[in-house]
């Protein structure tokens, strides 16, 4: 049996990778249904297809019985820990971070920055031929939010700062102490959503964040708040927003959504003080030298048996 490392970059387009396994290229094809490279049973790491839908993803991995390492290209897991079903105890379960940190939080302040300075309004009065001036907020002197203060979320308020934000507040899963400051627990939450200016949604997904956007947290938002969300949409309950940006009581800007990809008919399109992007935080030029960089290193410690990194969790094993 060999050891296959299935990748869904063509190996000979990344240099550095340590020898030893036999490198399969595989990234699930334009429809889904390319044929696997070779017996997934001979698979030991598995690098996910980035940009696929969960059930390319996932197709491979009931086969992959000898599976060690899935190694995902997303700073985000739910694709995979929502199937581990599929896969057998004992393989270790690793995540991107750091390789979409500067494209995400790019987008973070694009989307607030856009939404607050009346970027679409801008738009279609330019493919009206209409001069439409006006009076709007700038990002100055606001007090910013950022709700997932993990690798993403220091790179968002890393792009903030230069903007001369009156206060940035940091809320992660647990208390702690950043290199910027204090970092809230989300049990903190009612007491600070009505202080911010602007919000920005930075967490995984997961069974503590699926719908914590919902009616209490948009509630508690003040009147004229901006919701960015560049985390997963499941985050925010969308008929919740729905109710609130339907009466102009606040705005959002959304890089994903739920349902996902949005129906063309979604009243979500037209709603008033929604600026929508399709899923775009991390495709960025900015992607593919990361990914190659991660790949390079993780599978170095794979094949050296070092402990690897950005671990999320091992099947089989409590919590997992």
């Amino acid at each position: 049996m060999s050891t296959d490392v299935w990748l869904p970059i063509p190996p000979d387009e990344i240099p550095g990778l340590p020898e030893g396994p036999v490198y399969r290229f595989w990234d699930g094809g334009d429809d889904g249904r390319q044929e696997f490279p070779a017996d997934p049973a001979d698979c030991a790491v598995y690098v996910v297809p980035y940009m696929k839908r969960q059930p390319v993803k996932v197709r491979p991995l009931a086969r992959m019985t000898n599976l060690r390492l899935i190694q995902t290209l997303t700073a985000g897991v739910d694709d995979i820990t929502s199937v581990l079903d599929l896969v057998a105890p004992g393989v270790t379960l690793c995540n991107a971070r750091g390789v979409h940190d500067a494209s995400t939080a790019e987008l973070a302040v694009t989307l607030t920055l856009a939404s607050l300075r009346g970027v679409p309004g801008f738009v279609r009065a330019q493919d009206r031929g209409r001069w439409q001036s006006g009076f709007h907020p700038a990002l100055a002197d606001k007090n910013v939010l950022i709700v997932g203060y993990g690798a993403i979320g220091e790179a968002v308020e890393d792009r903030l700062v230069p903007f001369e934000v009156a206060r940035v507040t940091r809320v992660a899963r647990s208390e702690r102490t950043a290199a910027r400051g204090p970092v809230h627990p989300i049990a903190a939450l009612p007491a600070l959503l009505p202080e911010a200016d602007v919000v920005i949604l930075s967490t995984p997904l997961n069974d503590a964040t699926r719908g914590l956007a919902g009616p209490e947290f948009l509630a508690r938002m003040k009147d004229g708040a901006l919701l960015v969300n560049v985390a997963r949409g499941a985050v925010v309950d969308t008929e919740a927003l729905l109710a609130e940006v339907t009466t102009g009581r606040i705005c959002a800007a959304l890089d994903v959504v739920d349902p996902e990809p949005l129906p063309p008919e979604h009243p979500l399109w037209s709603a008033p003080g929604v600026l929508i992007s399709p899923h775009v935080g991390g495709p960025t030029s900015a992607y593919l030298p990361r990914a190659k960089r991660l790949l390079v290193d993780q599978l170095g410690r794979f094949v050296n048996h070092r402990p690897l990194g950005h671990v999320i969790l091992v099947t089989g094993s409590a919590g997992a």
